[in-house]
């Protein structure tokens, strides 16, 4: 009994853990808008702009550190049996999919690639917005359809095969570590995307305006 709750109260305590690490960058990605983005009597950030950028750097923060780590121990190191700080977050995600823990070559293959490509694009469109270049939507478009695109092919062969390695019996392992967590690169790159054709759309009707002025 007493072995029972100990390990009760160690997987408890690993969640929070968990959860603050995530809120941690969270908090890190609001500050670093407050700083690139202050605003003035001049300039008012607009709040759409800020929360892009508040994910944006959230979104860099996850690929470079918590998923370039992920790639490190399933090279060179066992996600399961390390004990870093951070293979201890994959381990308790682990709990939730189970292809974490054992460097399943699907979610390796998209892992790689998102890392390495997806986390410095993220960077780059944050220049972007800081700057105000319009070319960040072209960007953001390419960066929102290859998460969506990553978070298809992360759990379509699970979906296929009758999701043997989802933990869809816990409450919090389905709805917080599945649903929720993997959930916010689906929707709010939907959102991103949404806007980013807005603008583009908007931009191109003024040109074809302008365009048709000059032939008249």
């Amino acid at each position: 009994m007493t072995q029972t709750f100990d390990k009760i109260q160690l997987d408890f305590q690993q969640m929070i853990i968990s959860l603050i690490f995530v809120i941690l960058l969270l908090i890190i990605a609001f500050i670093a808008s407050t700083i690139f983005l202050p605003s003035s009597q001049n300039k008012v950030i607009k709040k759409f702009e800020r929360f892009a950028f508040i994910w944006l750097t959230f979104d860099a923060l996850i690929h470079l550190i918590l998923e370039g780590s992920f790639i490190y121990y399933s090279l060179v190191d066992n996600i399961e049996k390390s004990q870093s700080p951070l293979a201890k977050l994959w381990q308790e995600y682990g709990k939730a999919d189970s292809r974490w823990l054992h460097s399943d070559v699907t979610i390796l293959s998209v892992e790689i690639p998102t890392s390495i490509f997806l986390g410095p694009l993220a960077i780059y469109i944050l220049a972007l917005l800081i700057n105000n270049h319009v070319s960040r939507h072209y960007w953001q478009i390419i960066l929102c359809a290859c998460e969506i695109y990553g978070s298809w092919i992360t759990f379509c062969p699970e979906w296929l095969t009758g999701s043997k390695n989802l933990n869809t019996e816990n409450f919090v392992y389905l709805w917080v570590y599945l649903v929720f967590f993997n959930g916010l690169w689906i929707v709010i790159p939907l959102i991103l995307m949404r806007q980013s054709w807005d603008v583009i759309i908007k931009n191109a009707e003024i040109v074809k305006k302008l365009k048709d002025r000059k032939l008249e």
